[in-house]
């Protein structure tokens, strides 16, 4: 398979490769040298987002829905990796809050669950950064805010160049070194201090000799949680060095490393939490994050029009869960915790061509400039591996990750390995300067296999273990090679563009959480795969400009959409969540952003001033359809609020910036037979909630000083209810929060 594939790649890649070096020498290096100064120039002129252009290194995003949250231009906290302020302006997201301190983000777009970003393909600079990008695409690295150049945000279609995933890709994209630094060495420091102990300090060095570039940071961050029973510390370093190896071939290499220790203060029932949303019932959940991330780039021109990048990159990772799984309306008696222990090995490559071209019988056809395509390939290999068993010192309360039994663990032992391979190409037609149509599609082949044991146990009504067997357990081998296509059309004029894509979609089944032991959440073992197709129709006006604004409306459609149901244990009649393929659904919204520079309607000259207005604003309906089953027929998909609305203003003069950002989200679902109140906790309604936040920057040569005020209003309210950690139950957010960072740049 390997080979077929790779055989594939070079009889497409090679006709194009030969036929660049016969095209006249016109226009591929102006065209990268007036790109580089438009992207800088319209930078220079954002209130902190932007959109991607049609075509951007060796990727195409054209005729699709892009988002740029741009950090240096923003005023916000970074040093709590706060993504309520981040992602303020990325329309019809949902964004979970389950720690103050951003160790793990959970964001959903368009009716998606936010568990730990899991619907979006997650990336740091291009590369996958999350566990287990087929098996477990779960994020618990987010890179530190504070080293963030900006943050692309790709809706659906980004599903024929980044992988299949429904609700597209996030890339990262870190600070790199510039390339126009004349000096060796330049220094950053921030150092912040914050509500309930919080510290932070982010240390960073880069710089340019001779042919190389280099950068790299270290951050760290510690403090108490809002609630008794939590705390954490954080240590993230990263190396990023690039040598020009000659005027057409860049050579780079990032190392990353992330860690970290959280107590968990557990969830609340809705009566606990209406009584006091800050106490705590658990004091013995821990978490615990190892993440390594190492990648390889090779950037290149094979001829004028033609650019290649070669992006190796692979993963060492674990995670580790401690403490107690019971419901939180049972006491905890102080018995043997559970310890959830997954390790990532994960191995990959990424290569992309790009190539602009204008065949001879194309001109008489098509009247627009150089025609442009993308194809490229990926080869990629994971491995998890999976336990669960009764944690060393099961009844104490510190962080002990070991478990009693090593080498069979008490209740299951599985490794899952998987393979993918893909290849794919877009392309863009120009057919005059207004028209384009861009037409993709992608082949994927997916290999998943699962081999362990589980324990089946029996217990009466009092707990006790009546019947206790190993079962050793192969899961079915899946092997699935499918076709995937989409289409995009645009039409552009000065003052706005019009476009429109379709793009099928797939989501492979999570095989990791077959077996995970928890009386809160059960997964159905018969889970089949997703797949659908998105769709998009929008209007949006040109960066740059006094108002930057966007109207989109889209469609998701989801055959056997994996969901989240209510059900009732027959033996102890307790609630738990299944999670199983519920039925077909579909997501139909509108979403729209709008920030107008008031400031240059009243001072057009005034270019060290800026007084700006946003909004973001949703309307998302989504519903299980072709079912027969009464209990979810028609019923809203779970965890998609119906209305989300985010505005706030931004005041800059030369050196002072201060935004201020109101967020409000409509009441929505845990599950899908859309429960109001459970005793677990575990499902029910989330209320509607409403926060603010403010925040203010000021510089004065190569010094800075940040404040911000996080819940200005100190709202009471719960973005989500976990099954697991850091749950059970409701996951109170925080109350108000003050933060100052002091910085220094030389």
């Amino acid at each position: 398979m390997k080979n077929s594939f790779f055989t594939l790649f070079c009889a497409f890649l090679l006709p194009f490769v030969a036929f660049s070096q016969q095209e006249p020498k016109s226009s591929l290096n102006d065209t990268l040298k007036l790109d580089a100064v438009e992207i800088k120039s319209k930078q220079d002129e954002t209130n902190g987002s932007t959109r991607l252009k049609g075509v951007e290194g060796v990727r195409i995003f054209e005729a699709k829905k892009s988002e740029v949250i741009v950090l240096k231009d923003q005023s916000l906290n970074a040093a709590t990796n706060n993504a309520r302020q981040v992602f303020a302006k990325i329309t019809g997201l949902n964004i979970w809050e389950s720690d103050g301190a951003g160790l793990q983000l959970g964001i959903g777009g368009r009716g998606l669950s936010p568990n730990r970003t899991s619907n979006f393909n997650t990336r740091q600079n291009g590369y996958d950064i999350s566990a287990d990008a087929l098996g477990y695409p779960e994020s618990y690295y987010t890179p530190p805010t504070e080293s963030l150049d900006k943050i692309e945000v790709v809706r659906g279609a980004a599903s024929l160049q980044y992988g299949t995933q429904f609700g597209g890709m996030v890339n990262f994209v870190m600070r790199q070194p510039n390339p126009n630094q004349s000096i060796p060495l330049s220094i950053l420091s921030r150092q912040t201090v914050g509500s309930w102990g919080f510290l932070g300090s982010y240390n960073q060095l880069s710089g340019k000799s001779g042919k190389w570039r280099y950068m790299g940071f270290y951050q760290r961050k510690q403090g108490n949680s809002w609630r008794p029973n939590g705390r954490f510390t954080v240590n993230t370093g990263y190396l990023d060095v690039h040598y020009q190896a000659n005027k057409n071939t860049e050579i780079g290499l990032e190392l990353t490393k992330m860690g970290y220790l959280a107590q968990q203060s557990g969830g609340l029932t809705d009566a606990l939490f209406q009584q006091d949303a800050r106490q705590s019932i658990r004091a013995r959940n821990w978490f615990s994050v190892d993440w390594n991330l190492a990648c390889l780039a090779i950037d290149t021109r094979l001829g004028e029009r033609t650019r290649l990048s070669s992006k190796t990159f692979g993963l060492v990772a674990q995670r580790q869960s401690l403490g107690v799984l019971s419901p939180i309306n049972v006491f905890d008696f102080g018995k043997t915790r559970d310890l959830i222990s997954g390790d990532f090995r994960n191995f990959g490559n990424e290569t992309r061509l790009l190539h602009q071209y204008n065949l001879p019988f194309l001109r008489k056809i098509l009247r627009g400039s150089n025609q442009t395509l993308a194809i490229g390939f990926r080869a990629y290999k994971g491995t998890t591996t999976a336990q669960q068993g009764d944690a060393a010192e099961g009844s104490g309360s510190t962080a002990n990750f070991n478990f009693q039994d090593p080498k069979n663990v008490e209740k299951s032992d599985f490794t899952f390995p998987n393979y993918n391979f893909a290849v794919f190409a877009e392309n863009i037609f120009r057919i005059n300067t207004h028209w384009s149509v861009t037409p993709g599609i992608r082949m994927e082949n997916i290999q998943t296999f699962g081999d362990g044991y589980y324990r089946l146990r029996v217990t009466d009504a009092a707990g006790n273990i009546v019947a206790d067997r190993k079962i050793n357990e192969t899961l079915d081998d899946r092997k699935r090679t499918f076709l995937l296509g989409g289409l995009g059309v645009s039409f552009k004029q000065s003052t706005f563009e019009i476009y429109g894509n379709i793009s099928q979609n797939y989501r492979a089944i999570n095989f990791s959480d077959l077996r995970i032991d928890n009386p809160n959440a059960r997964v159905d073992s018969t889970l089949t795969d997703e797949r659908g197709f998105t769709a998009d129709l929008g209007i949006r006006t040109p960066t740059g400009k006094a108002f930057f604004g966007e109207i989109t409306a889209f469609y998701i459609a989801y055959k056997n959409r994996i969901g989240l149901l209510l059900k009732t244990d027959d033996r102890l009649f307790n609630d738990y969540r299944l999670r199983t393929n519920i039925a077909d659904a579909q997501n139909v919204g509108i979403e729209a952003f709008g920030e107008y520079n008031f400031w240059q309607l009243l001072r057009p000259a005034d270019t060290t001033t800026r007084l700006t207005v946003f909004t973001n604003i949703s309307f998302l309906d989504a519903r299980y359809i072709n079912t027969t089953d009464n209990t979810v027929r028609n019923k809203k998909v779970e965890l998609v609020p119906p209305f989300t609305l985010r505005t706030g203003i931004g005041f800059k003069h030369k050196a002072l910036k201060i935004n201020a950002i109101w967020a409000y989200t409509a009441e929505h679902f845990t599950d899908a037979t859309n429960a109001i109140r459970t005793a677990s906790a575990v499902n029910g309604l989330i209320p509607a909630y409403q926060v603010a936040d403010i925040s203010v920057a000021w510089s004065w040569r190569f010094l800075s000083l940040e404040a911000s005020c996080n819940n200005v209003f100190n709202a009471q309210y719960f973005t989500r209810r976990a099954d697991a950690y850091p749950g059970p139950g409701i996951i109170p957010s925080d109350g108000r929060g003050f933060y100052v960072t002091v910085g220094a740049n030389f």
